[in-house]
């Protein structure tokens, strides 16, 4: 089979054409397919609600089909996914009340093992037009392993942390696609970043290869190759996939890829760290003592936290930017304020304030920094600041 695209890395290939047809023809094996089929929505039809039009058409590809038509869809396309996917694979799938009853219903009846429905809650969902129902701000995602005995790979420690250092539940807050998203184009089911993003880390590792037959505007590709991971893709639509290749070719400038990766991995559950500069002997003390103190207050008497404070879990301790050691805090989101006296009993010599806020922290076991920071920027070396975990510990 002819791809219809492949980047000169050769991470990213698209193919145009049926999806039934195109997965039948696919000699790659997948460890994780992400699908976002049809909904079956479109009704070819605009209707009045509640004084505005509503347009309920897609195309023909998600046009209203009998329940017995859905399903037989539905079971044609999983059960080719089923042949290209790796025994320890998984596959997500996307869905309203349309349609996830039919794949949950499918895939069990094709061996594959349920692992969870995580309900995806749009922070910021559009009001529902029609006042006979309560406002639909959901969708759900069915995710399942192929085989019933075989484990599958799950990053919890990973979606831990992302989620403020708590076990991740299964009701994500994700806002929908966001304005940046769509600057080269736009797709009628076009999905966030930020919500591939959590996927693609919680059930895949680098270097591993993710197929999409339902690939629209490529935002699983994109979040595939800015995460390390290759994909191929599948869509009819020859505009869409020409998106997707805007879309691709925008990430191959670094400057770009990295700004696209800091958006979609913004969570505002993410762990934090304070960085503090101290000179070196008082470094090594205070790692010796598991106290990190920095000036508390301003020229005021006022004390000012930042907000991010409450999910506070690590110190980071450096000299001049350099000598960077990362430490856990005994208790997240947890600080004491300290005067002068205080500190002095311990050992220390404080010289620019009168109060102190005291970090307590576990000075014998340093964590493993996997992204050297750059530390160096004037002034503001010296300056604390509060950082997202992801910075230093490879999230990203």
């Amino acid at each position: 089979m002819k791809s219809y695209y492949q980047s000169i890395d050769q991470k990213f290939i698209l193919y145009h054409g049926d999806s039934v047809e195109c997965l039948k023809e696919i000699g790659t094996k997948c460890d994780m397919i992400f699908a976002d089929p049809p909904y079956f929505l479109s009704r070819g039809y605009s209707s009045r609600i509640n004084g505005e039009w509503k347009q309920f058409e897609k195309g023909e590809w998600d046009r209203t089909r009998s329940i017995k038509d859905i399903n037989t869809f539905n079971y044609k396309w999983l059960s080719l996914c089923r042949n290209i996917l790796k025994e320890d694979g998984t596959i997500w799938v996307s869905g309203t009340y349309h349609n996830i009853f039919s794949v949950a219903t499918c895939l069990v009846t094709l061996g594959f093992k349920v692992l969870n429905i995580i309900v995806w809650h749009k922070t910021d969902a559009k009001p529902t037009l029609s006042k006979n129902y309560f406002n639909f701000t959901t969708e759900y995602l069915v995710w399942a392993r192929k085989n019933e005995k075989i484990p599958h790979y799950f990053n919890c420690d990973l979606m831990q942390q992302i989620n403020g250092g708590s076990r991740m539940g299964d009701v994500w807050n994700i806002p929908f696609v966001s304005s940046w998203e769509m600057k080269l184009g736009k797709h009628p089911t076009q999905k966030p970043l930020r919500l591939l993003y959590r996927i693609i880390l919680s059930s895949t590792r680098k270097g591993e290869t993710i197929i999409d037959p339902f690939s629209g505007s490529g935002t699983t590709g994109i979040a595939a190759n800015l995460l390390g991971r290759k994909f191929i893709g599948i869509d009819q639509s020859n505009e869409f996939l020409n998106y997707s290749i805007k879309r691709k070719k925008e990430i191959e400038d670094a400057n770009n890829a990295e700004i696209i990766r800091k958006k979609m991995s913004e969570n505002p559950l993410e762990l934090m760290v304070i960085v503090n500069h101290a000179r070196k002997d008082l470094r090594l003390q205070m790692i010796d003592k598991g106290i990190c103190y920095l000036r508390a207050g301003d020229s005021n008497g006022s004390v000012l936290i930042t907000p991010g404070f409450e999910r506070l879990q690590y110190v980071l301790l450096h000299t001049n930017g350099n000598d960077c050691q990362l430490f856990k805090l005994r208790t997240k989101g947890k600080f004491q304020i300290w005067n002068k006296e205080s500190l002095e009993k311990c050992g220390f010599q404080p010289q620019n304030a009168s109060y102190y806020i005291v970090l307590h922290f576990d000075g014998t076991k340093p964590v493993t920094i996997k992204h050297k920071p750059n530390l160096l920027q004037g002034l503001n070396t010296y300056r604390v600041k509060l950082k997202p975990l992801s910075d230093f510990i490879g999230i990203k």
